[in-house]
């Protein structure tokens, strides 16, 4: 189980890989590879393992005959606000749903969550939202769209200088470091992830419903 999912399924208990808008900016960074693109401080978009879908039943049952509905997270897209010192990007999502009873219509209202985190490990923030399916009369299938902001500190989000030109000093052969990657040192890894915000969209489960998609 990942650092990432430890801290999601504790703050979803308790009250996601999809790339940010890249063009010029700050440094890009990808473990065992280096320096790869240039992109904004925008945060990455995504949602974490295990909140993208969620499934209700009519009864204490976990059987096939006892659902009532399925949802899932799907189309999520991204915009971003990068011009001041605070930067505010939006995740953008569509959740598509099933029902298995038909008779009559229905409207059902799933709770997600947004959440800031940073570094991979460090929950900034976290709200709570909620999006509403609605069925018509004899309708099996519904879809409805949400959204969720989050602000991030411009330079919370930008490399030091110091440490742009450490990731991208030239290094001759022969050098003693000429063959080792600037990312595995421990100042510069700690930088990068000080650095590095996600934007995390998600259902707002119960322990009951996590436990459920993590082990079916």
């Amino acid at each position: 189980m990942t650092a990432r999912f430890r801290l999601l399924a504790l703050a979803v208990c308790a009250t996601t890989a999809l790339a940010g808008c890249k063009s010029k900016g700050d440094i890009v960074v990808e473990e065992g590879i280096g320096i790869t693109a240039l992109r904004t401080p925008c945060p990455a978009v995504g949602v974490p393992d295990y909140t993208g879908d969620v499934t209700l039943f009519n009864s204490d049952q976990r059987t096939a005959g006892a659902l009532a509905l399925t949802a899932a997270i799907t189309n999520v897209r991204t915009s971003c606000d990068d011009t001041g010192a605070e930067v505010y990007a939006v995740a953008s999502f569509d959740v598509v749903a099933r029902r298995y009873n038909t008779q009559g219509s229905a409207s059902v209202t799933l709770p997600y969550f947004s959440t800031v985190m940073r570094g991979d490990s460090s929950i900034v923030s976290k709200r709570i939202g909620t999006v509403t399916l609605n069925f018509a009369p004899g309708q099996e299938r519904a879809q409805a769209s949400a959204q969720a902001g989050a602000y991030v500190n411009r330079a919370e989000a930008t490399l030091s200088e110091e440490m742009r030109k450490r990731i991208t000093r030239r290094r001759k052969s022969g050098e003693a470091d000429a063959a080792v990657d600037p990312l595995t040192d421990p100042d510069v890894k700690a930088a990068v992830a000080r650095a590095s915000f996600e934007l995390l969209v998600g259902f707002q489960l119960t322990k009951e419903q996590l436990a459920y998609n993590v082990t079916r």
